[in-house]
């Protein structure tokens, strides 16, 4: 059978071969499996019936060109510092001070990284815009006269189509009912509260939200925070201690590492969504218990994203929840891609898999993507939400939510909820998943290497070497298109990347603009390297409410 073959498994699903594996048995260096189907039980459940990821390996020949790219870099960096010593070229960044008797100030292999190789495609990121971040977006003109050292703005703007922001369901536009009744909350309540939520910062909107989230996700009680990344690394220490266990995916974002590192817990890593080696960890952990003493475990929490913004999989929760209840540990839960973006009501990936929310002790997620505002929350027990309406430091030490923020939240929610009394919600639902599986499927049409979910509004199309980033980067720029590209030290070095962000906003000719475009820098470029054969999945499936 020959590579990118496709082969039917017992229960009528397609399921692709790549590099002589079936899918689910064969582990890349890169950490992923091919399409995912990597538990043990030898019957099927339905959920996977339906459930496809794509990632394929590098390429060898791009993983060389990439190294040699990087290596090269590398060497006329050493080049360009050994004539800036001598006085030959002069010296336009911060240096380290050389004092005798003083520890370096600086880490030196990442500044050099930083002065010789990100400054030369440093204008591909931190683009000032000037609009709102909706289906098209104005981005302000920049030049450089000294090779990426400074940048001066023309005064000119560039109206693009915005494929970069996390504007899932299209709520962060600056008008339409949900502008209006921020900008009416403003009038009524002021900019800011100006307290944290244990002193005066609580209002009659922090509880009308607190709850509401509570009724969104179906649990008992809810606790909203002002900022995403706090909700993370300052509610986790209040959770887990020292003789607790976290055991969280080798992906996880850094403001759950963060947390977990806070906690003082133990910390072990898991392959990222494998459950065969995370129900290994499980297992062990029972069984030997705490290091040296053997005592049990306190607490065993495994941590999870569901989705993952830098890979665009979707996490195997019904996987999860079944280790949970067999090894008696407990589920984190961060929902901050997958909340409004996955599942038939938008409630995120518990929703997507029709599991009971009652089976997550802890659930994340934040309002800066799908709602188009800012903050957090956590949703558990009551008694959970009690606990850390007390103890975190983010309801003690932060401001609480300003009002306008609090009435985006709340009447984006209201939308989703269906409690306008419109199917605006559910369009907005139903046409981010449309968009989405169309967009996957012509870019896997096109022979570009994607990883992730066919439902993942993440689209991560991998280019590899850094030049190629920088010069996709600034040609959709300069064709009207606005992209997000990611490159070492936030990727591995061989995975360099482009990440689209699908939204609801986005119209099916705006998308066949964008796909021209990146068709058009492809075959440009060279950038379509991938050998498998075009996945089963479509957008046909998908009925859009008129």
């Amino acid at each position: 059978m020959a590579n990118g073959d496709a082969v039917r498994a017992g229960n009528g699903s397609i399921h692709h071969v790549t590099n002589g594996k079936t899918n689910g048995f064969h582990y890349h260096k890169n950490g992923h499996t091919t399409n995912g189907k990597n538990g043990d039980s030898k019957k099927i459940p339905d959920w996977q019936d339906n459930f496809w990821e794509s990632f394929e390996e590098t390429p060898i020949i791009a993983a060389i060109y990439t190294y040699f790219c990087f290596g090269l870099l590398v060497v006329f960096g050493h080049i360009r510092d050994f004539l800036r010593n001598i006085g030959l070229e002069k010296v336009k960044s911060c240096t380290e001070p050389k004092l005798p008797g003083f520890v370096p100030l600086y880490q030196s292999w990442e500044s050099f990284y930083t002065r010789n190789i990100y400054r030369r495609i440093r204008d591909c990121w931190n683009r000032p815009v000037a609009s709102g971040a909706g289906a098209e977006l104005d981005v302000v003109e920049r030049v450089s006269t000294d090779s990426g050292w400074n940048f001066t703005n023309t005064g000119k703007t560039i109206r693009v189509m915005n494929l970069g922001s996390y504007n899932y369901l299209g709520f962060s536009q600056n008008n339409g009912p949900c502008a209006d009744a921020a900008e009416e909350s403003t009038r009524k309540y002021g900019m800011s509260f100006c307290s944290s939520p244990q002193q005066l910062g609580y209002s009659e909107l922090h509880k009308e939200l607190d709850e509401l989230v509570a009724q969104f996700l179906g649990m008992e009680a809810a606790f909203t925070m002002p900022m995403g990344f706090a909700t993370n690394s300052m509610n986790m220490p209040c959770l887990v201690g020292k003789g607790s266990l976290i055991l969280s995916d080798s992906l996880n974002h850094a403001s759950l590492v963060l947390g977990s590192r806070l906690s003082g817990a133990t910390i072990r890593t898991y392959k990222h969504n494998n459950m065969r080696d995370l129900e290994d960890k499980l297992r062990t952990a029972v069984i030997e218990g705490q290091p040296r003493t053997r005592r049990p475990w306190k607490k065993i929490l495994i941590v999870v994203e569901g989705v993952y913004s830098m890979e665009g999989s979707i996490i195997r929760l019904p996987d999860v929840v079944r280790l949970k209840k067999k090894y008696k540990a407990y589920i984190y839960l961060d929902e901050a891609h997958s909340v409004g973006a996955l599942g038939p009501n938008g409630k995120g990936v518990v929703d997507y898999f029709g599991l009971d929310p009652r089976d997550i002790d802890v659930m994340m997620g934040t309002f800066t993507k799908s709602f188009g505002a800012a903050g957090g929350y956590i949703g558990g027990s009551k008694s959970l939400v009690r606990h850390l309406r007390v103890n975190s430091h983010a309801a003690i030490y932060s401001t609480s939510m300003s009002p306008c923020v609090l009435q985006q939240t709340i009447s984006s929610m209201k939308i989703i909820m269906g409690l306008d009394n419109t199917l605006l919600g559910k369009r907005k639902i139903q046409q981010l998943k449309w968009n989405t599986r169309y967009f996957r499927h012509r870019l896997h049409k096109m022979g570009f290497i994607i990883y992730g979910n066919k439902d993942s509004p993440v689209v991560p199309m991998l280019m590899f070497m850094p030049t190629k980033v920088a010069a996709f980067a600034r040609m959709c720029l300069d064709r009207g298109l606005g992209v997000v590209v990611v490159g070492f030290p936030a990727t591995p070095i061989i995975e360099c990347r482009a990440r689209f962000c699908v939204s609801a906003a986005h119209t099916k000719e705006q998308l066949d603009k964008a796909l021209a475009i990146i068709n058009e820098m492809g075959d440009m470029l060279g950038l379509k390297y991938s050998t498998m054969k075009v996945p089963t999945y479509d957008e046909t499936d998908i009925q859009l409410i008129e």
